[in-house]
């Protein structure tokens, strides 16, 4: 098996990615914040299932984390991140410094505006749309793959990317690859370890009400505010601290509906004490 390639900067990362080109080999980026899980390596996995070379990128974003979020916090392993990767067949990693990827002040970021970034987490988490788009943006031009590799649990972040892709011609396919679940439903989330054992039973509530409101507006038969609202209150009376949002959207523009006549998606984001969950569904 070919081992790991560990590399921290973007001239050894170009290198390692050169040496596949020349080979004639296509390249499937998978870029990521470390504390990696089965849904991660899924990812791993979609680019190898299309015959690409797995390229994995493991930065904690700063600029995508708001002044009141777990930056600072955020779960870190890179020692079991590499062994997850080099078991799941990656063959590169890139694992830059800040210094690395944001070397000076930075006069230029990427914002995707419209309905895409307007509703859901967009109010909630004002500026992370930005971030996610650029950091993703200096990525994909950093290691030119031929598609990027992301997961339908952050669903909006999935669509954001694919406008970005889109508008700026950037040479990449978007792949969305499936949410990742436990045994009992619940989205694999880095986010999940913070969870207690009470508040890991509770945090079912979240994927039952989506199925639930799923099969309530499904061919239009109930008026998706009706099934917001006793999907809400459901969230609320299972132990819930707070829900940011609960709303049936455009599957592709998320905006919101009234009535469902088309592929949509219903997502969700509550607070489960010092836990932010999110998950959607399509319906």
């Amino acid at each position: 098996m070919t081992s790991l390639a560990i590399v921290r900067t973007v001239s050894d990362l170009r290198r390692a990615v050169a040496e596949y080109r020349a080979a004639g080999r296509t390249i499937g980026m998978v870029p990521t914040m470390g504390a990696l899980h089965e849904g991660h390596v899924s990812l791993v996995k979609g680019a190898l299932d299309r015959g690409d070379v797995p390229v994995a990128s493991i930065f904690v974003n700063p600029t995508q984390f708001g002044p009141n979020e777990d930056f600072s916090a955020y779960p870190r392993g890179e020692a079991d991140d590499f062994a997850k990767l080099e078991a799941a067949h990656c063959r590169i990693v890139f694992a830059p410094s800040v210094e690395e990827m944001y070397p000076g002040p930075q006069l230029t970021t990427v914002t995707v505006g419209g309905s895409i970034t307007e509703g859901l987490c967009g109010p909630f988490r004002p500026g992370h749309f930005q971030g996610v788009a650029t950091v993703v943006c200096k990525l994909l031009m950093m290691a030119t793959p031929d598609r990027g590799y992301f997961g339908e649990k952050d669903y909006q972040q999935l669509q954001v990317l694919k406008r970005m892709a889109r508008d700026l011609n950037l040479p990449v396919e978007i792949v969305g690859m499936p949410t990742i679940r436990e045994p009992d439903g619940l989205a694999m989330s880095s986010r999940n370890r913070y969870l207690s054992a009470e508040e890991r039973q509770r945090a079912l509530a979240m994927y039952r009400a989506l199925v639930t409101a799923a099969n309530a507006v499904r061919d239009g038969r109930t008026a998706c505010a009706t099934a917001e609202a006793e999907a809400t209150q459901s969230l609320l009376k299972a132990g819930f601290d707070k829900v940011e949002y609960f709303s049936v959207v455009d599957a592709n523009t998320l905006a919101p509906l009234a009535k469902v006549t088309g592929p949509a998606r219903i997502a969700a984001a509550a607070r489960l004490g010092r836990t932010r969950l999110i998950d959607n569904i399509a319906v």
